[in-house]
C-alpha cells in the first residue's frame, strides 16, 4: 500500500524542484550551484533537472496555478526572503494543489494497483487530509 504523500515525494517533489531550479537559472540568472544551495539539492541534481533526466514524472508545465506558485517560490528564493519553514510550506501548498486537481491519481495507481482512482476522493475531498 502506498499513500499519496509517498508518491508525491518520489514523483512530484522532484518535478517541482526542477521547475523552481529552471526559474532560478533562467529568470533570475543564478548559476546551477547557487540554485542548488537555495533549493537544498546538489549541483549535479540541478544539471539533471536542466537536461530533463530527473524531475519529469508528471507534466505540470501547462498548469498556470502551479507555474505561478513555482515562479513565486523562485522569486522569494532568489531575493533571499524566505525561511526554511516557509519553503517547506510553499512546497506543501503546491503538492496539495496538485493532489486536489487529481494530477497525482494515475501515478498513485501505478504505485498501488489496488487504488481505485475512479472512486478515491482522498486528495480532492472538500476537507482533504493535510500534512500541516
Amino acid at each position: 500500500m502506498s499513500v499519496p504523500c509517498e508518491v508525491a515525494v518520489k514523483c512530484v517533489l522532484p518535478v517541482v524542484r526542477a521547475m523552481v531550479a529552471r526559474e532560478l537559472v533562467a529568470r533570475h540568472g543564478l548559476r546551477q550551484v547557487e540554485a542548488a544551495r537555495l533549493i537544498g539539492v546538489s549541483q549535479p541534481a540541478i544539471s539533471l533537472y536542466h537536461r530533463n533526466i530527473r524531475g519529469k514524472a508528471i507534466d505540470l508545465e501547462n498548469d498556470s496555478e502551479i507555474k505561478l506558485q513555482v515562479a513565486n517560490t523562485a522569486e522569494l528564493l532568489a531575493k533571499g526572503g524566505t525561511s526554511h519553514r516557509d519553503l517547506i510550506l510553499m512546497y506543501c501548498r503546491m503538492c496539495r494543489a496538485i493532489r486536489a486537481k487529481g494530477l497525482l491519481c494515475k501515478l498513485h495507481k501505478a504505485f498501488d494497483p489496488l487504488v481505485d482512482i475512479e472512486k478515491c476522493e482522498i486528495c480532492s475531498a472538500d476537507d482533504p487530509i493535510s500534512c500541516l
